[in-house]
């Protein structure tokens, strides 16, 4: 059974940093695309970052320059650095094995919770 559990979130100040993580287990985590998706309160899921077996990573627009993805292999762990929060940061954030790293189709976590405000 593929499980995948968030952690890490919290609530943060605007310009603060928060690191998430996923533990994974049920699966083949090193042959595995990975993806971090998020939900606003209100707003669609959307996707966030990606990063392929071989550890080539993508970022949407909207955090490039400020998050950062990763995975360890041997932890079976996926992680997403977040850096330069914003107030429109705030969502649950999810990770998600998928077919490729821009492509979150596969199962995914309870999430992670974000709040960023003053």
């Amino acid at each position: 059974e593929v499980q995948l559990v968030e952690s890490g979130g919290g609530l943060v100040q605007p310009g603060g940093s928060l690191r998430l993580s996923c533990a994974t287990s049920g699966f083949t985590f090193s042959t595995s695309a990975m993806s971090w998706v998020r939900q606003a309160p209100g707003k669609e899921v959307e996707w966030v970052s990606g990063i392929s077996r071989n550890n080539y990573k993508y970022y949407a627009d909207f955090v490039r320059g400020r998050f950062t993805i990763d995975r360890d292999n041997p932890k079976n762990t996926l992680y997403l650095q977040l850096n330069s929060l914003r107030t429109e940061d705030t969502a649950m954030y999810y990770c998600v094995k998928s077919s490729s790293p821009t492509r979150p189709d596969g199962e995914r976590g309870a999430g992670t919770r974000v709040t960023v405000s003053s």
